[in-house]
């Protein structure tokens, strides 16, 4: 490639980029996922359109998987772990038994509606199966959802590509009929767990390792917690373990560590994930080809996503919910938000990069079900929300981010007082932080200024915090006590 024709390369990959950017602000007021606008945009460049041509299954296929890697890297640093862990058992009941479930019900819907042999129909079933966590963290966290319910979700999606992408391997490579069914989903289970040990492993070793050296820069915090969660994926592959399992607890690990810099290292890992979709979304439609779309694919693929949504989420949700005690309007909720996207499409790849006979009929099949669920499902999800009353206020919990000052053995807390925050009011004298604590700066409306204890905090305020190491965990669980409860929160607990 000449200096040439990497300049017009360069202009046209920048253009497209800010294009997309600039196409969140349209997905976000018409209320539907961005990745609908991302595959318009692929299919526009593509040979029906422009006639960019792409059809380089195994590169999809690889590519697929990278961007997964980086969106599962910035789910798991979002999530909170308060919200996960009540609900975690729901999350691994539905990305394991769920999915086998699902599994099962729509390979019969496809061998005996659209009369695909018993192979396809087991693969398209393993394929459509799984949620996708893109869809689930762009959509879900823009509706105000209790805490356990969008915390079953996110673990789901993050933890449910494990056992889909093996049985899709092993069953697009021939190999699933090497195995019985029992020694299948030991296999499957095995790989999944294995894969979750290994990525608490390296999760818990690289926030050991964060903490304890003091990089001369900010910015490096945000690609080292990267590097260290694109690690877990590669080492646990390697070890022939689940990589998507590994890379998502990991990063969940490392979202939850009291790191250096938590907020830049969030937002860093936001953007490069918004970075991973748009290029995940546009090349699966250069990949797709509408010429070879016939009458058999919309229908057919319409024709499953109903069974999907109607049927088989719905049954899947039941088999896991009910021995749980799940609330039925929780149920009712989990039955509706089974999010389908970037996902199934990049598993669909597969396939065809292995030229398992028919492949093709199976992308456009998915291609179609994927936008078919996503058109009618995400604009609903809010009033849906809404109407099973599983929705509730906004957290009030304040920003925080810390800044390592090792030649004093303190901490440099930069807190921010959202709207809905109880802060907002709260004299300094009131705060009741650990002894040795102390408040230097406000930064209020683009003004700096000392205060003092009498000195009131409001709603857009920048704090800086100071306080001594051995000190930190109070002071910020204080912080966040007094943003949800206020000036009186935890009054007889000092500190708490």
């Amino acid at each position: 490639m000449n200096a040439d024709s990497l300049d017009q390369l360069l202009l046209a990959g920048s253009a497209v980029l800010l294009l997309a950017i600039l196409a969140v602000r349209v997905s976000v007021h018409v209320g539907l996922p961005s990745l609908l606008i991302y595959l318009a945009m692929g299919l526009t460049l593509g040979e029906s359109g422009i006639g960019v041509h792409f059809d380089d299954a195994r590169t999809a296929h690889a590519l697929g998987f990278a961007a997964l890697v980086v969106i599962l890297t910035e789910g798991g640093l979002t999530t909170r772990w308060s919200e996960v862990r009540p609900s975690l058992s729901v999350g691994l009941a539905l990305a394991s038994v769920g999915v086998v479930v699902s599994v099962a019900v729509v390979a019969v819907a496809a061998h005996y509606l659209l009369g695909l042999p018993w192979e396809l129909a087991v693969l398209l079933g393993a394929i459509t199966s799984p949620t996708d966590a893109a869809a689930v963290f762009t959509v879900l966290r823009r509706v105000p959802l209790r805490p356990s319910l969008r915390g079953a979700l996110e673990a789901e999606s993050g933890l449910n590509d494990a056992p889909t992408v093996l049985l899709v391997v092993l069953l697009s490579t021939g190999q699933a009929a090497d195995h019985g069914m029992l020694a299948l989903v030991g296999l499957v289970l095995m790989e999944l767990i294995g894969g979750m040990v290994f990525g608490i492993a390296v999760g818990w070793l690289g926030a050991w390792m964060l903490r304890r050296v003091a990089l001369p820069a900010s910015g490096l915090y945000p690609v080292s917690v990267l590097a260290i969660s694109v690690m877990s994926y590669a080492g646990a592959a390697a070890l022939h373990l689940s990589g998507f399992a590994a890379v998502y607890l990991t990063a969940l690990w490392l979202g939850n560590a009291e790191l250096p810099h938590r907020a830049s290292t969030r937002s860093f890992a936001e953007g490069f994930a918004w970075l991973a979709q748009i290029g995940l979304f546009i090349m699966l439609g250069l990949l797709a080809s509408p010429s070879t779309f016939g009458l058999e694919h919309l229908v057919g693929g319409v024709a499953i996503g109903a069974v999907l949504t109607l049927v088989a989420r719905p049954i899947s949700v039941l088999v896991c919910g009910a021995p749980l005690r799940l609330p039925w309007r929780e149920q009712s909720f989990l039955a509706g938000a089974g999010l389908r996207g970037a996902v199934p499409i990049v598993l669909a790849t597969i396939p065809l990069a292995e030229r398992v006979p028919r492949s093709g009929d199976l992308y456009n099949l998915v291609f179609v079900l994927v936008v078919a669920l996503t058109v009618i499902t995400a604009p609903a999800l809010p009033a849906l929300a809404s109407y099973l009353g599983v929705t509730e206020e906004r957290a009030r919990d304040a920003e925080v981010e810390a800044a390592p000052l090792e030649r004093i053995a303190a901490d440099l807390l930069q807190v921010h007082i959202p709207p809905e925050s109880r802060l907002h009011g709260v004299e300094i004298g009131e705060l009741r932080l650990p002894e040795g604590v102390s408040v230097s700066l406000i930064v209020r409306g683009g003004q700096s200024f000392t205060p003092d204890v009498r000195t009131s905090l409001r709603r857009g305020d920048d704090v800086l915090v100071v306080t001594p190491r051995r000190d930190r965990e109070a002071t910020e669980a204080r912080l966040q006590a007094v943003s949800r409860g206020g000036r009186l929160a935890g009054w007889n607990a000092p500190g708490t």
